[in-house]
């Protein structure tokens, strides 16, 4: 019996674009493109239709872009894995359309190898990003990604350090030579700041951010 093949849709606004990704992908044995749209619309209709395995995305399309065609695909085609493609290097391009649900984003200048390489790795359940956008990306990630522990001070870690050891606000005033009233006062920050509403979940958050064990 014959290995089923991936199924691919098509999805650029350039007739000629999707003509020469057609004959790439064509030519492999395990591939099989399936249907190919000009704008996001179309693609959010064929991905519910067809139920394709892989869908090559352009990024930047007239009506309806990309990164939201993606955002509605990932719900009415769960199956499916989203290959960006795009012209741009910025980040921005790359952090919206893999927010969105994509699995990889390839540069448009990329060689009929790389192209390849990416939708095998995207069908296999890896990611993948162009060696030009992955630093972008890394650097992105480092300005937008806080470690909500960061978001507290060196007094309120060891407050909620204390709160997360069992200790009553009035133990942790002594342990600290502080008010009550301040300790009260850092707790209240804290939880603000983290965005906890219980004793229990404070606890949790310190164990799993190493402040207890």
């Amino acid at each position: 019996m014959p290995e089923k093949r991936t199924t691919v849709l098509l999805v650029d606004d350039h007739a000629v674009v999707r003509q020469g990704f057609r004959m790439i992908i064509s030519a492999e044995s395990d591939f099989e493109v399936i249907g190919e749209a000009a704008n996001g619309r179309e693609a959010v209709s064929l991905a519910e239709q067809l139920q394709p395995d892989i869908v090559l995305m352009d990024v930047s399309m007239p009506e309806l872009n990309g990164i939201e065609a993606t955002r509605r695909i990932v719900t009415i085609a769960p199956r499916a894995r989203i290959l960006a493609l795009s012209m741009h290097r910025d980040s921005v391009y790359v952090r919206e359309i893999l927010r969105a649900g994509a699995s990889g984003y390839l540069l448009k200048e990329a060689g009929d190898h790389d192209l390849l390489t990416a939708i095998r790795a995207i069908a296999q359940g890896q990611g993948y990003l162009s060696p030009a956008v992955s630093d972008a990306v890394l650097n992105d990630y480092r300005k937008h990604v806080t470690d909500p522990i960061d978001l507290l001070t060196s007094r309120e870690r060891e407050v909620l350090q204390l709160i997360a050891e069992g200790k009553t606000n009035k133990e942790i005033a002594t342990v600290l030579d502080l008010s009550t009233y301040t300790v009260e006062s850092h707790r209240g920050r804290i939880m603000e700041k983290l965005n906890l509403h219980s004793a229990g979940e404070l606890v949790r958050f310190a164990f799993r951010n190493g402040l207890i064990s």
